[in-house]
């Protein structure tokens, strides 16, 4: 009885709302608070990361180790709390005026991804992360084509208008970031007029900047983003339509075992009989 209701306590609906609540105190700890509400709320944020050492503690139990580790979502569980429970050496620390750990509190940043472990309960979730595997992986060649040209084009703007506009071309770093920018089709227009309005430029340099600029948006950002999207789509639904074409063949074969049988039936009872 006793070991029923402590793992009834580990439920997977109590986990869930354990985790809905950590998620709404780490919300309200970004606003400017009472000292008496701001103390609460630490408490209950303790008091969920030693939930959570219990729960793997349960789930570690049940399982085994080594059955344990072999899910990702399990490892990525385990690194949450482990990256918890420096915290919880400050909150006991402090009553003994141990101030010396007050540097653990970085460690606290790690609770907003406790948040991610909701999608476990989400279904078809497994599909949804094989679908995002995969497109990574077939995409990975067009991905690091798209981030050369990014550098290339980023490089030779950087030489050509590193001293009309330093603020977007000044050094390579501001050339890949203004590059990609650019890239992303927002507000692409805003950087060639801000570098035509700050300096006297002839009419040939306005329109060899434009033109410039029009290169790149069309190869980089409508055609370069666009071709990395369909990939990665494409990767991310092939599995349904593998799927969908297994049910049409699936289909035929059931089709064209009853038209023989159709005509097998027609030929039977046309024939002449003995």
């Amino acid at each position: 009885m006793e070991s029923s209701t402590y793992f009834n306590f580990f439920s997977e609906r109590k986990v869930l709302l354990i985790i809905l609540l950590n998620s709404a105190t780490i919300f309200l700890q970004g606003f400017e608070l009472s000292k008496a509400f701001s103390f609460w709320l630490n408490h209950f944020d303790n008091f969920f990361t030693i939930y959570f050492v219990f729960e793997l503690s349960k789930n570690i139990k049940q399982q085994g180790f080594s059955n344990f580790w072999q899910s990702a979502w399990n490892r990525f569980d385990f690194v949450l709390v482990a990256l918890a429970l420096p915290s919880l050496l400050y909150w006991f620390g402090r009553e003994t005026g141990n101030q010396g750990l007050d540097f653990l509190l970085i460690f606290r940043t790690a609770r907003v991804f406790k948040f991610m472990r909701f999608f476990r309960f989400i279904p078809g979730v497994q599909s949804l992360l094989a679908g995002i595997n995969r497109a990574l992986k077939a995409s990975v060649l067009v991905i690091v084509t798209f981030l050369i040209y990014n550098f290339i084009v980023a490089i030779i703007a950087c030489s050509l208008f590193q001293d009309l506009s330093p603020e977007y071309f000044g050094n390579p770093l501001s050339a890949l970031y203004s590059t990609f920018k650019i890239f992303t089709v927002e507000g692409w227009y805003e950087i060639p007029e801000s570098m035509m309005a700050n300096g006297n430029l002839t009419i040939f340099q306005e329109v060899g900047i434009k033109f410039f600029f029009i290169v790149i948006l069309l190869t980089g950002g409508i055609f370069g983003l666009s071709l990395v999207n369909s990939v990665f789509v494409d990767a991310m639904v092939m599995d349904n339509n593998d799927e969908l074409e297994v049910k049409v063949d699936d289909l035929n074969k059931k089709i064209d075992l009853l038209t023989a049988e159709i005509r097998q039936q027609q030929t039977s009872k046309f024939s002449p009989q003995e």
